[in-house]
């Protein structure tokens, strides 16, 4: 049995046992739309803290000593992992949890009762206004150019904005269907898969207005942990 095998059936029992106690039974915030619900904002430190200690999860980050940045290159970071994203002990909570590895974002969504959506999931949540009632200037029905709207405003980008890195959840503008950051903040794992890779998607901090749109194809090592990919999760309807 290779490591990865081992690693999901631990996870996955222990995810069960965390269910039935109630260990996992924590509140989230999600939109419900027409095929699945999603999560209304990234996930967050505090959200993969409850996980991590269910479980037990040491992710690779942890193991390797930390994720990558790219500086010139993709150079390690000496403990940067998920619970300290820049290094920093004092990093917010709220912050997306980061420098985790698609294998290990899958983990997380299977014990929330989820699981990481397809890219055509991904693309429809963020680009298409799907609420029975949106409020003004939204369109039900009405596809736009950017997850924000008909403009990248309000998103954090690489331009100038209120966050030098990445943004606590919730602190960006609500756009398509109420959802937040789903355009830039950080790259978001999707399940989609091409040997050895896993599609990112909605570009990220470091990035200009450009990533964000829907004809962006980016590709990740699905074992490369960084400190500009979060992901969000998805659910059967209620």
């Amino acid at each position: 049995m290779s490591f990865f095998d081992a690693f999901f059936r631990r996870t996955l029992a222990l995810a069960w046992f965390s269910a039935v106690c109630g260990a996992a039974a924590q509140p989230v915030d999600r939109v419900t739309l027409p095929e699945f619900d999603i999560d209304r904002t990234e996930v967050t430190i505090a959200q993969f803290a409850r996980f991590a200690a269910a479980t037990g999860l040491r992710t690779r980050a942890e193991r390797d000593g930390g994720g990558f940045e790219y500086v010139g290159g993709w150079q390690q970071r000496a403990g940067w992992t998920w619970r300290t994203p820049d290094g920093s002990t004092t990093a917010s909570d709220q912050l997306p949890a980061v420098h985790l590895t698609h294998g290990e974002a899958h983990a997380y969504c299977q014990w929330a009762s989820g699981r990481l959506p397809t890219a055509a999931e991904w693309l429809s949540a963020a680009f298409t206004e799907q609420r029975a009632s949106p409020p003004s200037p939204w369109q039900r029905g009405k596809t736009y150019e950017y997850p924000t709207g008909d403009n990248p405003q309000g998103a954090n980008t690489s331009a100038n904005d209120a966050w030098p890195r990445a943004a606590p959840a919730g602190a960006t503008a609500p756009g398509v269907n109420g959802l937040l950051d789903m355009g830039a903040n950080t790259w978001e794992w999707a399940s989609d898969a091409r040997g050895a890779e896993r599609r990112t998607l909605g570009g990220s901090w470091w990035y200009g207005a450009s990533q964000m749109r829907a004809e962006v194809s980016a590709w990740k090592d699905a074992d490369f942990a960084a400190v500009y990919i979060g992901f969000r999760c998805v659910y059967p309807k209620r």
